[in-house]
């Protein structure tokens, strides 16, 4: 669920309940330090920081971004250096701390399996990141948009601290030109390790035939699949096919973006399905159809214990009260090509007298493409960044039309928001998936806020009936 809305404490609750709590991977090195920059509330940052097994690079975080009380409000958050395909030693210790973080805090209190998901799609990251979730004892790791064929070999050399490589995809590139990534953890290591455990690998995906390669293909063992439809919240899947837009200019999804249940069966790989079960019916339905359950992010995302800024959440719960709630599958908006699930609310990016209003920026990156250089070297450009930049990057001036910083507007709808020039306050965006109006059904019945506990016992209420 984006960024921070899927944190510690809403997966540390979920999976305390005896269901898996998955934390969003994306952008934690940020998440982290500006949390601290925040003053870290609670103190929870620290106390997790503490437990981290290479003492010297938490303390070297701690002096360069915590601040006691927190920063002033009008005082811009210090950003940290961009992702590479060379990953600056700054980013690299931030990765693995801020993923160890995430996981130490959602293990906290309980000993049931814990999650995180990562888009495969920001690919620059996931080495250092999956080395420290994995130091803090992740159980599983999901990855989605795109096709993670390389990442269950990374998870087999990192049980023993070994040296992983990952492939980034670049634009342009051409043979013998090199585009690979490498993390060594002994470069990191301050003392010896045990050997570490292997988390589970489940892939997300939108299609049997993707289901069928990374079994046969992926470098190591694929352990089960998350079916996510074009109903699900955050980016989508494109349509396969010719593209066709419905009269509110939305992609339209046809039969050819049905993944056929039965022959995943066939597989004999455990699969979740996600876009749409967020009810008791439809979760009935799914383990009819020989589903192990279902994957819900949009009753989550506005209970009480999510990361969701309490404005937008309360905003949004209000809309469903009135029956006013409108999710738009938005072709353009994010710089990855993908369609984008954007809730339509006042004062966030869906808002265009807001976003008008923003300068033309790129600043942290996460969704930058990699590209070759007319010089043969690796850069990266951002459809959302100024137009100019992107195009003397060799960009299409197209792939500019209709696109907003998904990054800046994430970290904002976290109540991260970064501040430019002492008055622009960056605005946030929030996704849902199509079945936002269903999310009343959690509500109490005077139509205030609901914990994720709700959530839980309700999505199970039909199933222990039936058992």
């Amino acid at each position: 669920m984006g960024v921070g809305v899927s944190n510690w404490r809403l997966a540390r609750t979920v999976s305390s309940l005896g269901q898996l709590g998955v934390v969003s991977g994306t952008a934690l090195d940020r998440v982290l330090i500006r949390r601290l920059q925040d003053g870290d509330p609670g103190g929870h940052m620290r106390q997790a920081l503490d437990a981290f097994p290479f003492p010297e690079i938490a303390e070297s975080i701690l002096a360069k971004y915590y601040i006691e009380g927190g920063k002033d409000e009008k005082t811009a958050y210090r950003n940290a250096p961009l992702h590479d395909k060379v990953m600056p030693r700054e980013v690299a210790e931030l990765c693995v701390a801020s993923n160890f973080v995430e996981i130490f805090l959602a293990k906290v209190g309980h000993s049931n399996p814990v999650g995180i998901n990562y888009l495969e799609k920001i690919q620059p990251p996931h080495l250092a990141s999956i080395y420290g979730a994995m130091l803090a004892g992740v159980d599983y790791v999901l990855m989605g948009a795109g096709i993670p064929m390389k990442i269950p070999g990374v998870l087999d050399r990192f049980v023993n601290h070994e040296t992983a490589t990952y492939p980034l995809y670049v634009a342009g590139a051409q043979p013998g030109d090199d585009t690979t990534m490498v993390f060594d953890p002994r470069g990191f290591r301050e003392h010896t390790l045990p050997p570490l455990k292997r988390p589970m690998f489940l892939a997300i995906i939108a299609s049997n035939t993707l289901a069928v390669t990374l079994v046969k293909k992926a470098n190591g063992k694929v352990d089960g699949f998350v079916i996510e439809g074009p109903t699900a919240g955050g980016h989508n899947a494109p349509p396969r096919g010719k593209l066709l837009l419905n009269e509110k200019n939305e992609p339209v999804y046809g039969e050819r973006d049905k993944v056929d249940l039965p022959k995943m069966c066939e597989l004999g790989l455990p699969f979740w399905l996600a876009g749409g079960y967020g009810s008791p019916e439809m979760l009935a339905e799914a383990l009819d159809s020989g589903a192990a359950g279902v994957q819900i992010g949009t009753a989550f995302a506005y209970s009480d214990e999510s990361g969701l800024r309490d404005d937008y959440k309360q905003q949004v719960l209000n809309l469903v009260r009135l029956g006013e709630a409108t999710v738009f599958t938005d072709r353009l908006a994010s710089p990855t090509g993908f369609p984008f699930k954007v809730v339509q609310t006042a004062g966030t990016v869906s808002d265009a007298t807001v976003y008008d209003a923003r300068p033309r920026i790129c600043d942290l990156g996460y969704l930058r493409e990699a590209y070759r250089t007319q010089a043969g070297e690796i850069d990266f450009r951002c459809a959302s960044e100024p137009v100019s930049i992107f195009v003397s990057k060799g960009g299409d001036i197209a792939e500019t039309v209709g696109r907003k910083c998904v990054c800046n507007a994430l970290m904002a709808t976290v109540g991260q928001p970064q501040i430019r020039n002492g008055k622009y306050l960056e605005a946030g965006v929030i996704t849902s998936g199509d079945d936002l109006p269903e999310i009343k059904r959690f509500m109490r019945e005077d139509g205030s806020r609901y914990h994720a506990s709700d959530v839980v016992t309700l999505m199970l209420s039909k199933v222990q009936e039936l058992v």
